[in-house]
């Protein structure tokens, strides 16, 4: 399976998902117009990824800012991810990063791990 890279840009997030070390990134800012456009061919890979059970993976969030709608695809994201994990043998950890002062990103993360049965760290950067 080929890695999926998509450069940021001023409103759109830098997405590194590795195939092979089975690390999945996202960082930066998604403010993007079209937020759904924009995802699905995340969601796409991903579904294909996820498709072979028993992996160990890391999903790393390092988001310095993103909007309501991107925060559903996110969502989204995190119900597959839990959903492999409860069905599929898999494991998952996600890595979720803020900046010291931001206290928003930190409450944000905070309320996706209080909703979903997957394990958060949560770290300073």
């Amino acid at each position: 399976m080929e890695n999926f890279v998509i450069n940021g840009s001023t409103y759109i997030p830098t997405v590194n998902f590795d195939a092979v070390t089975h690390v999945l990134e996202i960082a930066g800012e998604s403010y993007h117009e079209y937020t759904v456009e924009f995802y699905q061919p995340i969601m796409e890979w991903l579904r294909n990824y996820l498709a072979q059970p028993g992996r160990t993976l890391v999903f790393n969030f390092k988001m310095t800012y993103f909007n309501t709608s991107t925060s559903r695809r996110f969502l989204e994201i995190f119900d597959m991810l839990e959903d492999y994990q409860n069905n599929q043998q898999g494991k998952v950890t996600v890595n979720w990063y803020y900046q010291t002062r931001d206290l928003d990103m930190l409450e944000n993360g905070e309320e996706y791990a209080e909703d979903l049965s997957l394990p958060f760290n949560f770290i300073k950067m």
